[in-house]
Formats: C-alpha cells, sequence, structure tokens
C-alpha cells in the first residue's frame, strides 16, 4: 500500500513523501497512525543523522520514518498475532526497546510515527513494546510516550543504603529535588509526576532562564498546589544573580541536593547541578545536545568524599509507559498542560527543522490530515473567519484553553473523508 511519510536521508534532510510499504508478514502489525509529537530528540536526531546512535549508516539509499512518540489505531494484524491484538482498537509503543539500540523513528524504514501507517516488527512485538488501550484520547497516548521517559529518569536515579552496598531506587523521599531547566515541556510533567508520588521529596525546586516561561510554569502549576500536596515548591530563575550556586545551596540549609536533574543541554547547566549535590546525592542528565563530544566540569572531590553519582536517562521501561497510562487514564497527569500547537502531516517537516524557534512548548501533529501549525492561542483570532476554529476556540476555552480530547474529536471528524 502507498502511505505518507516523512523520512530521514542525511543531515537535517527530511522529506514528506508517497511511497509503497509491503504487506505486513503474518509476524507483523499495521497500525493507522493518528497523532505524533515532536520531540526535541528527534531534532537532535536529524541534526546528527548517520552519526546518530540509533540511525543506520545507510540512510541515504535506505531512509528512515522519523516519530517516536505516536499513537492510534491496529489497522491490520498478522496471523501470528490474532488472539492478542484487534483490528480497530487504539495503541501506544514503548520507543526504547529491550536489549537493542535501534529504536522506532530512528532505525527502521517502515516503523515511524511521522507517517500515515506503519509496520511494527514481529521481534518488536514479542517484547510487549506494542501495547493494545482500550482508551484515550490520541494525544494522551502519544503524549504518554513522552511522559513515561520523564517517570524512567526518576525511577532511574539511586541512593546508598547506610551499612549495606545496596541501593534504595528512585530519589530520595523527604530530601532536596531539583530541575535544572524544568519550565520545558517535559519539566511540567515531571513536576507534576513529583507531587503525584508516593514517595515525595520535602523540597523541589524548579530554574529556568526564560522568565515567561518560568512564570507561564509558575501559573499552571502555583506554589500552593505544591504546598497542598506536601510539597515544598520554588521557581527559581538563575540569570537574575551572578552565581547562582550560592543561592540554591542556601535553599536546602547549605545540605545541598539529593536529586538533580538537568532538563536543559548546555554544559554550564550540567556544572551547576554537580557543584549543588549534597551527600549520596545522584545527577540525572537528561538532556544533552547533538554533539558526541559534550564535556562538562566535574567535582571529583564531591565524588569522592560526598559519594555523589552521575547517571544518564533516556527512554525507559515497559513498567514506566505503563505507569505513564495509568497517571493519565487517573486524571493524575493532564498531557495537554504542555500542548501549545496543533498541525498536520504536512507541517511535520518544517515544525521539526526549526524546533527551537517556534514559541511555546509541545507541538502535537495529526498525521491523517492536513492542517497549518496552529497555536492554540490563536484559535480564537482565526476564527473569525473560520468556523473550524471557533469551534476548537471555544472547546478549549471551556477546558482552561488547554487542548483535549472533544477538540481533537472535533479537528479529525471535520477532515475525515
Amino acid at each position: 500500500m502507498k502511505i505518507k511519510g516523512v523520512r530521514l536521508y542525511g543531515v537535517k534532510d527530511i522529506r514528506l513523501e508517497e511511497f509503497e510499504i509491503p504487506d505486513i508478514t503474518e509476524d507483523e502489525v499495521l497500525l493507522k497512525i493518528e497523532c505524533n509529537g515532536i520531540a526535541m530528540s528527534t531534532l537532535k536526531e536529524i541534526t546528527l543523522a548517520q552519526r546518530h546512535l540509533r540511525v543506520p549508516k545507510n540512510i541515504k539509499k535506505k531512509p528512515v520514518l522519523i516519530g517516536h512518540e505516536f499513537s492510534g489505531t491496529i489497522a491490520k494484524v498478522g496471523e501470528r498475532w490474532k488472539d492478542e491484538y484487534q483490528e480497530g482498537k487504539k495503541f501506544v509503543i514503548v520507543p526504547e526497546i529491550p536489549l537493542q539500540i535501534e529504536s522506532p523513528g530512528y532505525s527502521y524504514p517502515y516503523f515511524g510515527g511521522a507517517a500515515t501507517y506503519c509496520i511494527v516488527p514481529g521481534d518488536v512485538i514479542e517484547k510487549g513494546c506494542l501495547i493494545q488501550r482500550e482508551t484515550g484520547a490520541f494525544y494522551e497516548l502519544a503524549q504518554a510516550q513522552a511522559l513515561y521517559s520523564v517517570v524512567s529518569s526518576f525511577h532511574s536515579n539511586y541512593h546508598s543504603k547506610q551499612g549495606s552496598h545496596d541501593h534504595i531506587s528512585g530519589i530520595k523521599e523527604g530530601g532536596n529535588t531539583i530541575i535544572l531547566g524544568g519550565a520545558g515541556p517535559m519539566g511540567l510533567m515531571a513536576i507534576r509526576y513529583v507531587l503525584e508520588m508516593e514517595k515525595k521529596p520535602k523540597r523541589l525546586v524548579i530554574t529556568d532562564t526564560n522568565q515567561e516561561r518560568l512564570e507561564k510554569v509558575r501559573k499552571i502549576i502555583p506554589v500552593e498546589e505544591g504546598r497542598r500536596h506536601g510539597v515544598e515548591l520554588y521557581y527559581i530563575n538563575p540569570a537574575m544573580v551572578t552565581d547562582s550556586v550560592p543561592v540554591l545551596l542556601a535553599m536546602t540549609n547549605e545540605k545541598g541536593y539529593d536529586d538533580v536533574f538537568v532538563y536543559a543541554p548546555p554544559k554550564c547547566v550540567a556544572e551547576i547541578g554537580n557543584r549543588i549535590m549534597g551527600m549520596d546525592g545522584c545527577m540525572n542528565i537528561y538532556a544533552a545536545t547533538a554533539d558526541k563530544n559534550y564535556r562538562a566540569g566535574m567535582n571529583i572531590y564531591g565524588s569522592h568524599y560526598l559519594k555523589t553519582k552521575l547517571i544518564g536517562s533516556s527512554g525507559g521501561l515497559r513498567s514506566d509507559m505503563v505507569e505513564s497510562l495509568n497517571l493519565i487514564e487517573n486524571e493524575k497527569i493532564n498531557p495537554a498542560i504542555g500542548i501549545t500547537h496543533i498541525g498536520g502531516i504536512n507541517a511535520i517537516v518544517d515544525t521539526t527543522l526549526y524546533l527551537k524557534n517556534i514559541p511555546g512548548s509541545k507541538k502535537i501533529i495529526y498525521p491523517q490530515i492536513d492542517f497549518p501549525l496552529t497555536a492554540i492561542e490563536d484559535f480564537r483570532k482565526l476564527g473569525k473567519n473560520d468556523a473550524l476554529f471557533s469551534q476548537l476556540a471555544d472547546v478549549c476555552s471551556s477546558h482552561g484553553g488547554l487542548w483535549n480530547s472533544e477538540a481533537e474529536s472535533i479537528l479529525l471528524k471535520h477532515f475525515e473523508k
């Protein structure tokens, strides 16, 4: 069959094309993609192209489909999986496939989310990476793939158990946690996740040098809400002071931070994180650059005497995805809080290439339709000349200005063929 999709051919060479995909084999599943999130990690992927760890070397001749945050419905099931998967059911993908570096949206010619349809290989299904769902809006399921990496990062941190060589998984309960560069879409979900944790830190500090973005997050999740969840929540702009380290340490009564999360790539952010760790502190590099030589200074004295730890986090486990889906389904986390733009398949190329220059936070794409990338806050203005935008504006206004399942249904129904 013929599909439309965005494929990677080389450095920042991505193309929206129509091309043939083969019929599925007995151990494959065909997916109809309804929603795809544009991720900053995809921009890093296309910037590095063949130099990216997950991207094959021969993409010039055999391009790969991009997009790893996607959802939709199961279109056709190979004979082997007829008892486990049903056509028409919704799905979500676990992007990090166990025991391999290859991943959807990075490594496969027919397996990625920036397309109308894609094929899931049998070995990926064998590893439990295709999850069938009964409920959830398509944007919620796609955003669960973003949330699951946040959930994984918090489970990845660890601390020492006194009098033992055993480790305690997760952030320190009742401790000091900080998210550096935490006012972006991933930071928003991370804050919400911390507040919903059973074992919470005493103090959660969010930093960002973009004051406008920081204020938006403060309004969405005010410090009073942190207090209601038993967490002291602070928002700090480190650019307001010459050296933010003494200020940040003072907030912990000079004890330092038990858990540091680096959600912004500049090396100075990681260096600040390294300087503010306390005894047995753990710093998680959640964000990095596309530069393979990305390096930052590290306090070796602190590692030796304070027993600090540096780890990295990317992707997650199937259990992290299940936890994310449950958080969304039980309305503990609203994945729409970071969504600012909506678009169709025709908007994928430019949105991905110029992602850093487009204002706002998360951009969501509906690959089955052609629709210009549009800010939700512009719906009302556009609605003066277009009834669809007027309807979308009304529905989003009734949901606090956020994208929602009703708006998604209106949009998709409008373009039904």
